[in-house]
């Protein structure tokens, strides 16, 4: 059974009366109107926006991935008995839950093109530092490198809610879950790129990994310029405030959370997916390092894997999801990643695993096509359904609470970390343990299919 999902009439404020007729108009941020074309295809913003994505996720994955090798080589080596991924993890979290309401609320007082914009300059900066935390790593250690992840973390606090907040504003409702698919299919092909990057970067430059930071700047820049065919947005309210209610969750949106219960619930389905897939990037790297004793590139390998299987699981969400929000999706998707977690925990055969690296490879690509499939519908319900006065805090919050989720996965793996250095037992069990959590999503997350309201439906 579906329902059709549009907009309430008591949600329509002055702002919203005031929108143009045309569905195919959207009010620019200069007070002129700017023609959205009909085809995707022709449209440079759309364009524009997904290699924007593209390059700042590319550029995420390499860093992360290098610092996340050298942590896990680092605990291998005797240097010390703490495997540093849970706190990187943190670290890099750490922001995503402290800021995301400010960052919300500058996406919806200023055009989110002009955020996208600055937070990518700020990225180009995250990337210089870098380069000197691994050209002085032997006197700065880890700490060096963390600080600049949680600077990094910030940089995409501030890029998040306005590259997800904008996708409404730029293009038609009828065609959020294509852009959505194709933005999240180009997204987790960088993670496969930037993940395998990091490996080969790391093999071919031992010592020297202020060298594979520099390619991490050239990056930023190029993301930085993509930024330029954006369309300019209009602010959504050019004159809010800021209080203190900015930092936490905003009394409004509390509000919208507490009355539309679907709301709370897909945000909560979220979180738990994005516990168990911060758990999951870390015990990749556990399971070919420590259990399986693979080289950096071949771990990667394993991390870009599961890229690939997103990147054609969120291209398939978008195709069988147009024009609707399937739900379905989500439910096949759920007890997929659990069969797929299920099979990564078997031990035996070789090195205690049973499925070695050859016979991860295909199951962690099938795993991502299980989570693309899991996450695109909930994705574009949660941008569809807010207001439009509250889409930029409504995407804050929501890039909150999944932060929030991934800053928890970095304990939880340091603690089934100690549980099977105590218990002497195989890294694979990390799959067990995140299959456990992420049960009950399957079991009792069950609503239903959604239509999107067409533009038609607006006029």
């Amino acid at each position: 059974m579906r329902t059709r999902l549009g907009r309430k009439p008591d949600s329509v404020d002055n702002a919203a009366m005031d929108a143009p007729s045309n569905p195919y108009e959207s009010p620019a941020d200069d007070g002129t109107t700017v023609t959205i074309p009909d085809r995707l295809a022709g449209d440079p913003s759309f364009w524009a926006t997904t290699a924007t994505q593209f390059f700042g996720a590319f550029n995420d994955n390499i860093f992360k991935q290098l610092l996340l090798l050298v942590a896990v080589n680092q605990a291998l080596q005797g240097k010390g008995e703490t495997d540093y991924q849970g706190l990187a993890m943190v670290v890099f979290a750490a922001p995503f839950v402290l800021f995301a309401g400010p960052t919300g609320y500058l996406a919806d007082k200023f055009s989110k093109t002009t955020i996208i914009r600055i937070s990518k300059v700020l990225e180009i900066v995250a990337m210089a530092m870098g380069v000197a935390a691994f050209f002085w790593y032997d006197q700065l250690g880890m700490t060096g490198l963390l600080l600049v992840l949680a600077f990094m973390g910030f940089q995409s606090t501030l890029f998040a809610p306005a590259k997800y907040g904008i996708l409404p504003e730029l293009f038609h409702g009828r065609d959020l879950p294509k852009v959505n698919g194709v933005f999240l299919m180009t997204t987790f092909l960088a993670i496969i790129f930037g993940t395998v990057l990091a490996g080969i970067l790391r093999d071919s430059l031992p010592g020297m990994l202020w060298m594979a930071s520099l390619v991490c700047v050239a990056v930023a820049v190029i993301g930085t310029l993509t930024t330029i065919p954006i369309r300019r947005t209009s602010r959504a309210t050019p004159n809010a405030k800021f209080t203190m209610q900015a930092i936490g969750i905003p009394k409004k949106t509390r509000q919208l959370f507490v009355q539309d219960r679907s709301i709370l619930k897909a945000l909560l389905a979220s979180c738990m997916f994005w516990l168990c897939a911060g758990i999951v990037q870390q015990a990749v790297n556990s399971l070919g390092k420590v259990q399986l004793e693979l080289s950096d590139t071949e771990t990667s390998w394993l991390g870009g894997a599961i890229g690939l299987g997103i990147g054609l699981g969120c291209m398939l969400a978008g195709v069988l999801s147009s024009g609707k929000i399937e739900f379905r999706l989500v439910q096949i998707g759920a007890w997929g990643i659990l069969l797929c977690l299920a099979l990564m925990a078997l031990p035996g055969g070789n090195h205690g695993h049973l499925l070695g690296l050859w016979g991860s490879l295909p199951v962690l690509v099938l795993m991502g096509i299980f989570t693309g499939m899991f996450s695109v519908p909930i994705q574009v319900y949660l941008q569809a359904k807010a207001p439009e006065d509250q889409k930029g805090q409504v995407i804050a919050e929501m890039s909150r609470a999944n932060w929030l989720a991934i800053f928890l996965s970095g304990f939880l793996y340091s603690v089934f970390d100690q549980v099977l250095i105590w218990g002497d037992l195989a890294r694979c069990y990390l799959f067990g343990f995140t299959l456990l959590i992420m049960l009950p999503v399957a079991l009792f997350y069950h609503p239903q299919s959604e239509t999107l309201e067409s533009d038609k439906d607006t006029q």
